[in-house]
């Protein structure tokens, strides 16, 4: 059985229940076990979210900045923690290429953004960068990729 699409099945009257109800819950309640922590999270107090806005937004600010000197093309986001650049002010096109090369040349990790669109070829000049990492790691990862491009 597939949580999205189509599926059959047949069996026993009892044995079809079961499925169906299990179906049910796994279908419409993926996340059920998640609605723990999300009400842990309601409880905490308004200072929690917006310090925890404030470190992100520290965060993308500093790693966009970074990218930006290093020479990327800079998409900043609003609303994720991935900062999306564009490769071909370094002189390169394959994003795919670049980001399986990027750990050896420079020990940083990007992924390509053609592996979201239909048309690869599209998304085929842009990679993201996560940002949700502890600042020391962003500014290190900021130093190895401006030695890259100088």
């Amino acid at each position: 059985m597939r949580e999205h699409g189509v599926a059959w099945v047949t069996g026993a009257p009892g044995l079809v229940a079961a499925v169906r109800s299990a179906k049910q819950f796994l279908t419409y309640v993926a996340s059920g076990p998640f609605q723990y922590a999300v009400a842990e999270a309601l409880r905490l107090p308004d200072a929690y979210f917006e310090e925890f806005r404030a470190g992100m937004r520290a965060k993308r600010d500093l790693l966009a900045a970074g990218l930006a000197d290093a020479g990327f093309g800079v998409f900043v986001p609003t609303g994720t923690y991935f900062v999306t650049t564009d490769i071909r002010p370094l002189g390169e096109t394959d994003g795919l290429a670049f980001c399986r090369t990027l750990p050896e040349r420079a020990g940083v990790v990007a992924i390509p953004n053609a592996v979201f669109y239909d048309h690869r070829d599209a998304g085929a000049p842009f990679v993201r960068f996560a940002f949700c990492k502890r600042t020391e790691v962003l500014e290190e990862a900021v130093g190895r990729l401006k030695a890259l491009a100088g």
